[in-house]
């Protein structure tokens, strides 16, 4: 294990204790949560909402099944208890993009209770393992949006994801550190991911996360916490992490205290700043909404959720390592769902586990990264893939000619097999032709021959480059290894 995370401050380390509240989109329904309108993102204004949504009079909401099994699925996912009897509650607060005056939430008796989430804080270290505690999710309607830059004076108000609906699932403080919150986000995403219940996406506000710090002595007394709202990047939540702890330090160091308060992240700067201050439960009268009946699942309904369920990353990565797969490639490849399906695809087209693994995570990674691509864009297919890796393992062609004919393959879009054929690109075991080639090379370099003789074994590399050169890449490099070990003997 890495040593602690510790902040430095005048009167020695102080240990930080973080804590998310990440808000995820149940983007698998296509409908809000109380209304059938519609969610789709980057609709025109006003364009998704009903007259539930606008909180009409004589207006009541209906519960909408998709979304409480998605959610339920999503406890399923991390482990965490089902409660069959739930209810929702009215948060209630005045805000312009809260038609209602009110948000239904649940506070007393969500969904889903405890659960906990495995991370690595560092992928490549299996002792970083550590479990982070999940408190509950609990299924509320999101509120409208306000925009402060389409007039000079005025805010206007887009209610088109009012009502959509939310997950809000709540960590324990059981992080310590700013890559411990990164890695507990990234896993947390992933899983949504894989489950289909939130695509995700951070940059169109899908998932956002409130980030709660405070700073104590090791081993200390919980401190004073403050939250940082809707924070839409791991990134920007690992800068939350370290800013806010480095402030709250010297804060406190210079005779300060911190107040508990929400604050918002200013990512040009990398700083935050206040917002308000923290308001508790009874300052938003919860209450029981009158006008929903509390929620009650039954065996048949909790058994078709869990048998909705995929391979989740942990069994997919497991199962990879017992393939022979390297812990660390089996930690990059089932990081996002998209390319773990890419990897299975590539398995049921014949491919041989561990050859190409390496080869996804060194090759067609480094490919698309320089395209600018995704792996959902890849130019190649897992079947062309899986053709191309067969013609290495049986010797065909070498692995730097596989690296060529990749090349073509991604510009082109042929078929390995096509590439080679057309382009006369087999390997040759012809020792007669490997022979001539060793021995016009020797005569040409005299001088270095008799240098290997005299010892410098490092030419014999210089020796293979050139023969590999002299015949294209298409030389068997075993047959030039061993033709010429016998020549130069």
């Amino acid at each position: 294990m890495n040593a602690p995370y510790r902040v430095k401050g005048e009167t020695g380390e102080w240990e930080v204790v973080v804590g998310l509240e990440v808000h995820a989109q149940i983007t698998a329904s296509k409908a809000k949560l109380f209304s059938g309108a519609a969610t789709a993102f980057g609709a025109e204004p006003n364009t998704q909402v009903s007259l539930v949504d606008a909180a009409m009079p004589g207006m009541l909401p209906v519960p909408n099944r998709e979304c409480i099994r998605q959610a339920v699925r999503t406890g399923m996912a991390l482990d965490a208890k089902i409660n069959r009897w739930s209810r929702f509650d009215r948060k209630n607060y005045f805000y312009a993009d809260l038609p209602q005056g009110y948000q239904i939430s649940q506070l007393y008796h969500p969904l889903v209770g405890e659960g906990e989430l495995e991370v690595l804080v560092d992928e490549k270290d299996e002792n970083s393992a550590k479990r982070i505690g999940i408190e509950r999710i609990h299924v509320e309607q999101d509120a409208g949006k306000l925009m402060h830059d389409q007039h000079a004076t005025m805010s206007y108000v887009d209610l088109n994801r009012c009502g959509v609906a939310l997950m809000e699932i709540v960590s324990r403080p059981d992080m310590r550190s700013p890559a411990e919150a990164g890695a507990y986000l990234r896993k947390l995403r992933s899983i949504l991911r894989y489950v289909g219940s939130c695509d995700g996406n951070m940059e169109e506000g899908s998932m956002r996360a409130d980030v709660n710090v405070s700073v104590r002595k090791p081993g200390g007394e919980f401190g004073t916490r403050t939250e940082t709202k809707n924070v839409n990047s791991v990134r920007f939540v690992m800068a939350v992490v370290e800013h806010e702890a480095m402030r709250q330090v010297e804060l406190i160091e210079g005779g300060g205290s911190v107040a508990q308060e929400t604050r918002l992240f200013d990512p040009d700067k990398g700083v935050t700043r206040s917002l308000r201050s923290k308001e508790d439960a009874h300052d938003y009268r919860y209450f029981p909404d009158p006008d929903l009946l509390p929620l009650e699942l039954d065996e048949s309904f909790i058994e078709e959720c869990r048998g909705t369920l995929p391979e989740l990353p942990d069994a997919k990565r497991k199962r990879y390592e017992g393939l022979g797969i390297t812990a660390y490639n089996s930690s990059v490849l089932t990081a996002e769902v998209e390319t773990a399906r890419w990897f299975d695809l590539l398995l049921e087209s014949g491919a041989e586990p561990k050859q190409a693994s390496n080869w996804v995570v060194a090759e067609l990674f480094g490919a698309l990264n320089r395209r600018a691509q995704s792996v959902e864009q890849s130019p190649v297919s897992p079947a062309q893939a899986a053709e191309l890796l067969k013609l290495v393992a049986d010797g065909t062609i070498s692995g730097t000619i596989a690296k060529q004919v990749f090349e073509i393959m991604l510009e082109t879009g042929q078929g390995a097999s096509a590439i080679v054929e057309e382009r006369g690109l087999k390997q040759t075991s012809d020792a007669g032709a490997i022979d001539a080639a060793i021995d016009k090379i020797l005569a040409d370099n005299a001088d270095k021959v008799a240098d290997y003789k005299a010892g410098k074994q490092q030419l014999f590399g210089f020796f293979v480059g050139q023969t590999m050169k002299a015949m294209a890449g298409t030389a068997n490099p075993q047959v030039v290894n061993d033709r010429l070990r016998t020549k130069l003997s």
